[in-house]
């Protein structure tokens, strides 16, 4: 599984990366490990899966992370997490 995280501010990218997952885990074990990994190397805190992004994921194979989803304050506008390799 590969999956591709973007940070986006007024329309750019400033930063992206894709995480390769070969293990045997679920799917969901291996996005939020994924999640994880993309969190600590962009040092962010972890987002918090609200309904609305949880449903998102589940209609397009990617959601969009936005202030209402992370603890602390973030200087961007979104994190985008996509699943671009089952």
């Amino acid at each position: 599984m590969r999956i591709w995280f973007k940070i986006w501010k007024n329309n750019h990218l400033l930063k992206d990366t894709v995480i390769t997952n070969d293990s045997d885990d679920t799917r969901t074990h291996k996005i939020f490990n994924a999640l994880d990994q993309v969190c600590y190397e962009f040092d962010l805190s972890k987002p918090i899966w609200l309904d609305a992004t949880i449903a998102e994921f589940k209609r397009h194979g990617k959601a969009r992370f936005y202030q209402d989803n992370f603890v602390e304050t973030i200087d961007f506008d979104f994190l985008e997490i996509h699943v671009i390799e089952e």
